[in-house]
């Protein structure tokens, strides 16, 4: 074979090689194996429902040397007293701090999660998971100085899932409620923790458990702890004292439960209770005979993934929001004659004005504040002010070198308190005219900083998903 002709061969070769890797190249997909990034979908537990092993709730107790604080100002149940994120609290706090931050008074270790503490009567209580002995624990602390009084629970394996607690329990003079990541309500005594009764609402609602495990905060409401089920039962009353369920709310369009928790309103005159379940938003009747009874229920606002709670901005709006892609709505309630009607004043999507993923967001001087999602654009994890008039439409923003990511923030003494998901609480002027940034400081390692925060007394309560610390925010003399 000539010189000539073995080129021919070489090129006639070379090219049919690579006719064929690129014949492979093209048909060949790399993701094929890939499954659909579904909002919600994330590193899920394998076993959410079906639960076999069996819970005996409450079994668990122990008793140490903490002595309640002397301090009896309160903040006892998510979103505080009055269910704003407001501390009324006459008590002047720092308006800056020296180069070394706030002084920490203390601080405890707690088991993965997101959970926020509640203070009542000078004791702390936190929903915790010990990871070691594989159980849910309601650990009740001074406020003083953090020394355990005492703890109640029960054993439970849970897998981590960006965590494991993430509910804040409510607190009354003599009870304390909580729900466990997987749906297990508790009642103890405020004080002795003392066990009075336990419901499974998987296994006795056929509730099922949400993504990420059970982000509802209960309510107790006049010694009635009120719950949503999204089982049999949408939503249930139960007597604090007894155990006795006193009204069931019927669920006929199967709602599930959210992570949003219940709100009390009072609205036209009618006192309700709201929640935004994944389904749609229902009003359930708080008064007398007619308690439990459903009121209004709209699926205008129906997502997959729901956190923040209802906001009453009074005259009858209720603004709510979610994440992932959800947006935000503000409903008109209106009353005509004895029956209630829902509609939609302003429908946004996110990046087109206020949303929040995580946090519910403050209705403050008549303007709401918030946190816009990861998913709001250029504006997005910024603190921003929009008046409710027109939600498209913001006030001010943070600025793009102010971002904050999923944390937590309340108002004291005119303040905002805002702690970022990194650990850095930052102190701002609670205006409607501008971000004015008066102090900021790193005080927690800050790896997914988004427990609910709480305050009494300049004793500020803060978590990551590892620690729980007190801060000292007192204005000092």
């Amino acid at each position: 074979m000539n010189e000539k002709t073995l080129n021919l061969v070489t090129i006639i070769g070379t090219t049919f090689i690579g006719l064929i890797f690129l014949s492979w190249w093209l048909l060949y997909n790399p993701v094929k194996d890939f499954a659909e990034s579904v909002p919600g979908k994330d590193n899920r537990p394998e076993i959410l429902s079906s639960q076999t092993e069996a819970v005996n709730i409450g079994a668990f107790f122990a008793s140490f040397d903490g002595i309640s604080s002397g301090i009896q100002e309160n903040w006892p149940r998510f979103r505080g007293e009055n269910f704003d994120n407001i501390s009324r609290e006459n008590i002047k706090l720092a308006d800056s701090w020296g180069d070394s931050g706030p002084n920490i008074l203390w601080s405890i270790d707690l088991g993965e999660g997101h959970a926020g503490p509640v203070i009542s009567n000078g004791r702390v209580y936190v929903l915790d998971y010990d990871e070691e002995e594989r159980a849910d624990v309601l650990r009740c602390f001074s406020l003083d100085d953090s020394k355990e009084i005492w703890r109640r629970g029960y054993k439970l394996y849970v897998k981590r899932n960006h965590g494991m607690s993430r509910t804040v329990p409510a607190v009354s003079d003599k009870y304390v409620v909580t729900i466990g990541p997987k749906c297990h309500v508790m009642c103890v005594d405020a004080g002795s923790g003392n066990f009075r009764w336990g419901i499974d609402l998987e296994k006795e609602y056929g509730a099922d458990v949400p993504l990420w495990y059970t982000g509802q905060c209960p309510l107790i409401n006049d010694s009635l702890a009120v719950v949503a089920v999204g089982g049999k039962s949408l939503i249930i009353g139960v007597d604090c004292e007894t155990g006795e369920v006193v009204w069931e709310t019927p669920n006929p369009n199967n709602w599930k439960m959210s992570h949003s928790s219940v709100m009390p309103f009072s609205i036209h005159g009618k006192k309700m209770y709201v929640y935004c379940a994944i389904g749609g938003i229902v009003g359930i009747s708080a008064e007398g005979e007619t308690a439990g009874e459903i009121i209004f229920e709209t699926n205008l606002f129906n997502k997959n993934v729901v956190a923040p709670s209802p906001i009453h901005l009074g005259d009858g709006r209720i603004f709510v929001t979610a994440g992932y892609g959800a947006g935000s709505m503000m409903l008109k309630l209106k009353l005509d004659g004895d029956s209630f009607s829902v509609e939609s004043l302003q429908a946004l999507k996110p990046g087109e004005g206020l949303a929040s993923e995580q946090q519910t967001p403050i209705f403050y001087e008549g303007h709401l504040f918030s946190i816009l999602p990861k998913d709001a654009g250029p504006l997005r994890n910024q603190f921003v002010c929009f008046h409710p008039d027109d939600c498209s439409k913001i006030v001010w923003s943070s600025g793009k070198t102010n971002r904050f990511g999923l944390g937590p923030y309340i108002v004291a003494d005119g303040k905002f308190y805002i702690l970022s998901d990194d650990g850095v609480i930052t102190v701002l002027k609670a205006s409607t005219k501008g971000y004015i940034q008066l102090a900021q400081a790193k005080v927690l390692d800050g790896v997914d900083a988004w427990g609910p925060l709480a305050i009494v007394k300049g004793r500020l309560l803060a978590r990551d998903s590892h620690r729980l610390v007190c801060i000292d925010v007192r204005a000092q003399s």
